[in-house]
């Protein structure tokens, strides 16, 4: 599935989505940055209630499919404009993580 077709399909609002058709391999849920990193593969489709900048640079640095911010976490302005300026594939929610990613598991 792609990262277009799981946004239609959960009805996600598009922050950034620069790269529409890019496969989401698996799915992956944590709000600590640093276990994020060493732990999330490559393709994920990241939950997260973490709104700040450094979720932009974690993508980029484990080449995720994109991030999706769950439960309204509310989106800064800057991290909006990051995740365009980085190509990053970044998605809201209202949905609680569990519920997010329950929809990620069946749909991919």
């Amino acid at each position: 599935m792609t990262v277009s077709e799981l946004a239609k399909a959960v009805g996600l609002q598009v922050i950034s989505m620069p790269s529409p058709d890019t496969v989401i391999e698996c799915g992956y849920a944590g709000d600590l940055l640093s276990w994020v990193m060493g732990n999330a593969q490559q393709g994920c489709a990241w939950m997260t209630i973490m709104t700040n900048r450094n979720i932009i640079a974690v993508a980029e640095l484990i080449d995720m499919a994109c991030v999706i911010v769950t439960e309204g976490s509310d989106i800064p302005d800057d991290v909006a404009a990051l995740a365009k300026e980085k190509e990053i594939n970044l998605l809201a929610t209202e949905l609680p993580t569990y519920e997010m990613c329950v929809q990620v598991s069946r749909l991919i």
